[in-house]
């Protein structure tokens, strides 16, 4: 495959799917929260049908994360499957469909409702397509999971329009997208989190390392899986609430045995640690609301699962992913440590907000500016290797 790709004579840029889908996704989440914080204050509106928060909501669930799960996936599928990545035309044009479907979106009060659905959903029913047919062109059978979530989020996007439309604001789809979200974190992050994890440990710190995948971590995608179903179904259920405290102790259990404590030297690992934390952190924070009966409110633990889990996840692989196939040594520049940490920031001030603890304007306007110099960094940082060749095959 390598051969191959050497002989690709088209445009850099468009010559592996993390390329653009990274850059355009990094702008994109940093613009979107840019245009966020003056729609909160009630400075910007939009020519959007949806109202302020779920526009907020609906670009980082459906308009952000598929950019960049489009570009983890067209880099990992051909590694899975040993068949040739997409590029050239076929990826601009899967570009462009995600770009209209922003437009769309963002303009929507000007168009019908069916048509934006259509057009905004169109992209990840386009990649579940893609992703579908390479896998089973490869034989690679194990790795059909990864599409459930990506199928979920197809199911969420469409409820999401129908919900805006018939009640004039969402409910039961921003619960369900958060849910798909977290489940492929899930399957995803249990895989490359201990691979790298024993990678590194391997060669710069002998000793303990992480668990192998088995029948532990199974049960807990399930046991995760189902407590955020329940939430999604009952989000003030007793049940749901009890079901979140299991799944996030078993979480917190699945991570320990990663061995992140050891691996504090290399920031490019330590950062999938991190943020593997929120997810059992946002389970915990919503089973308290929940059975705090609202003293403890729920906007800390979507907050945890969006901000820190899905924000530092993205990055994290997005870092990783472009210089190893740009390239460049897997070893974390203090730029790029300054992204970790602003990601970091951005949902700890989030979370904060959400429990009140503190002044609520200064800790929102804090979390806005942190994302903005996280994700447009990378982008700033990345940009020049994201459209330049390779420096070498990948």
């Amino acid at each position: 495959m390598s051969t191959a790709r050497r002989q690709y004579q088209g445009l850099a840029f468009l010559s592996g799917g993390f390329r653009p889908f990274f850059l355009f996704g990094s702008l994109f989440s940093g613009l979107s929260v840019l245009l966020w914080l003056p729609q909160f204050y009630d400075v910007l509106e939009l020519a959007s049908r949806f109202a302020p928060v779920d526009w907020h909501v609906h670009e980082l669930y459906f308009g952000f994360l598929p950019a960049i799960i489009t570009g983890f996936l067209f880099t990992a599928v051909p590694n899975w499957t040993g068949r040739m990545p997409i590029r050239g035309l076929p990826l601009l044009m899967l570009l462009l469909v995600w770009i209209a479907g922003r437009l769309a979106v963002s303009f929507s009060s000007w168009l019908d409702w069916r048509a934006v659905m259509m057009v905004d959903a169109s992209f990840l029913a386009l990649i579940a397509v893609v992703i579908a047919n390479e896998i089973i062109a490869g034989k690679n059978w194990r790795n059909l999971k990864v599409l459930l979530p990506v199928v979920l989020l197809v199911a969420a996007n469409v409820g999401f329009h129908l919900e805006a439309h018939l009640d004039g604001v969402s409910d039961y789809s921003r619960r369900a997208a958060a849910t798909a979200v977290i489940v492929l974190i899930m399957i995803i992050g249990g895989r490359v989190i201990p691979s790298f994890t024993r990678n590194w440990l391997t060669r710069e710190n002998p000793g303990r390392l992480p668990v192998p995948f088995s029948r532990f971590d199974a049960a807990a995608i399930l046991i995760g899986f189902a407590a955020m179903a329940s939430w999604v179904i009952a989000p003030e259920a007793n049940a749901t609430g009890l079901a979140m405290v299991i799944a996030s102790a078993v979480h917190f259990a699945r991570l320990a045995r990663w061995a992140g404590d050891r691996t504090v030297r290399d920031s490019l690992v330590l950062i999938l640690h991190v943020s593997y934390f929120y997810v059992p952190l946002g389970f915990a924070l919503i089973a308290a609301a929940i059975l705090s009966g609202g003293v403890v409110p729920q906007l800390a633990g979507t907050h945890a699962l969006a901000a820190g889990a899905v924000g530092g996840m993205t990055l994290s692989v997005m870092v990783r992913a472009s210089l190893g196939h740009t390239g460049q040594p897997l070893h974390a520049s203090m730029a790029a440590k300054l992204l970790f940490m602003s990601v970091n920031c951005a949902a700890i001030a989030r979370i904060l907000a959400g429990l009140d603890l503190g002044p609520q304007d200064m800790l929102i306007h804090a979390a806005g500016i942190f994302w903005i110099v996280a994700f447009i960094g990378f982008a700033t940082l990345f940009s020049r290797s994201l459209l330049l060749p390779q420096l070498r095959p990948g």
